[in-house]
């Protein structure tokens, strides 16, 4: 028998602290309207002082596992996509699972920067294309705050912390292929890492606990977005003999307005098709995508039987898409 993946639950956690670009403002040489202006972000929440990776991922899990309406002993595996682990070992998933209490499932982390929950969302999906697993928790979590060199206004603006997450079951496939199959219907990954120093973490400013800074080469970066997200999105278009027309909802990586603009106009795609949460989210990294979807989810403008695409592009450079018919 053939099995698809089928999203039934998802789930979102953001830190009580919020950074607005006027207090950054008092900080650094910027303002409210330049990081506005360049990115479109208006705020952005900060992890407490001992609030680590895990239990943001774990906040994000209990909701998507409530709203699926499982225990978290049901699950039979847990993956967690982050580049701001709890310890450089063990992986940050395995504490997740300890704190969840999902005793039947393996456990571990994907790394693939601002890409890693596609990565994380494609590895499942084929655990339980194989029948390998029949349940997966798949979680984007990340303290990139903690990552950051708080006098460099060209990064420092752009990051926020946070989580999100997803359950997947696996369920027989249907025959009658993208027009009525609900679920992962496909993912798509790509990396080039002759663009590895384009972003990337500078280990000579390590601080005390070992934890370098971020370093972003803005320009290449913005110049290979739109192009590389475009790849990604055609590739899933083509596969399944679709328009972007035929999407109900875009969920991009929230990394940068001007870029998730730059798509837009790419494939034509209005702006009232994009779930945009940078604005209050920031760059969350791996857990922007699962908290975009939770909020569009919760606030009922994805509906059943939509189809959605989401896509993304980190350091690597790492980049993807994923088509869902929620």
């Amino acid at each position: 028998m053939n099995y698809i993946s089928e999203v039934i639950g998802c789930g979102g956690y953001l830190p009580s602290r919020i950074l607005t670009n006027q207090e950054l403002a008092q900080r650094i040489d910027t303002s409210d309207s330049w990081i506005v202006e360049r990115t479109g972000i208006h705020q952005r929440h900060i992890a407490e002082v001992g609030q680590l990776t895990s239990d943001l991922a774990v906040e994000a899990a209990k909701r998507a596992l409530d709203q699926a309406g499982l225990k978290a002993d049901q699950i039979d595996c847990v993956l967690v996509a982050t580049t701001t682990p709890d310890h450089l070992f063990p992986a940050t998933a395995a504490r997740v699972q300890a704190k969840l209490g999902a005793v039947h499932a393996f456990a571990f982390d994907v790394q693939a920067v601002c890409s890693g929950f596609v990565y994380g969302l494609a590895v499942a999906d084929n655990f339980l294309r194989l029948n390998q697993a029949k349940t997966a928790l798949v979680i984007g979590a990340e303290t990139m705050s903690r990552l950051l060199d708080w006098q460099d206004r060209t990064t420092c603006v752009l990051f926020g912390d946070g989580a999100g997450a997803v359950v997947l079951k696996a369920t027989p496939a249907a025959m009658s292929g993208a027009k009525k199959q609900s679920g992962v219907l496909s993912t798509h990954l790509f990396s080039d890492g002759r663009h590895y120093n384009a972003l990337y973490v500078d280990d000579t400013a390590a601080d005390k606990v070992g934890r370098g800074v971020v370093r972003m080469q803005g320009r290449e970066i913005f110049k290979s977005a739109v192009d590389k997200i475009g790849q990604a999105v055609q590739v899933a278009l083509d596969q399944h003999h679709l328009t972007a027309s035929d999407i109900d909802w875009f969920v991009p990586h929230q990394a940068n307005q001007r870029i998730i603009m730059g798509v837009c106009e790419r494939f034509s795609i209005p702006p009232e098709k994009m779930v945009l949460t940078i604005d209050r989210h920031s760059n969350t990294s791996a857990a922007s995508i699962p908290l975009a979807m939770d909020t569009a989810v919760r606030d009922g403008r994805i509906q059943k039987g939509q189809l959605v695409l989401i896509e993304a592009m980190g350091g690597g450079l790492t980049w993807g898409s994923a088509l869902i018919r929620w």
